[in-house]
């Protein structure tokens, strides 16, 4: 599995014994060598039907040193998701831009951020908000000097 997903071993033995969180890229290259969507290794079934997102309590999708970490806002039933990030200055939500089967909206709540969708470069400020089609490959990056916050909603879900 290792190979194939081009991982080392050691890392996977990391994550199954809970020594290591796998990174969101991590669990990509997983995902596809299962064949599956990453949206189900992260799917609630029993979850409630109100649920309350509490700062401290949501799931965390950690990422390496450069790329955003994610707060799930939302609960895993596989029909909306919506993540809040802090980008630091430099921060992307990806090496490179990629696509996945969604619609996709960024809020910017502070600060902004580049939005690389396709051939087209976007700069998104504080209370702007942008929709696209996330089956074009797509990134956002802050090249500013300052953290920017933001929400991600996505629909259906798959990170």
């Amino acid at each position: 599995m290792a190979d194939e997903a081009g991982l080392s071993a050691a890392l996977l033995s990391q994550i199954e014994n809970g020594r290591t969180d796998p990174s969101v890229t991590t669990l990509r290259k997983l995902a596809k060598v299962f064949d599956a969507e990453l949206a189900s290794l992260f799917h609630e079934p029993d979850a409630p039907a109100v649920h309350i997102s509490r700062p401290g309590q949501r799931f965390r999708m950690v990422a390496p040193a450069g790329i955003v970490t994610y707060e799930r806002v939302t609960p895993g039933r596989g029909d909306l998701e919506i993540l809040h990030a802090d980008l630091a200055p430099g921060d992307s939500s990806a090496d490179v831009p990629w696509s996945h089967p969604s619609t996709e909206c960024l809020y910017v709540l502070a600060g902004e951020v580049r939005l690389e969708v396709g051939d087209q470069v976007e700069r998104v400020c504080a209370h702007e908000a942008v929709t696209f089609d996330s089956r074009q490959p797509h990134r956002y990056v802050n090249e500013s000097d300052q953290t920017a916050s933001i929400l991600v909603v996505v629909t259906p879900p798959t990170p």
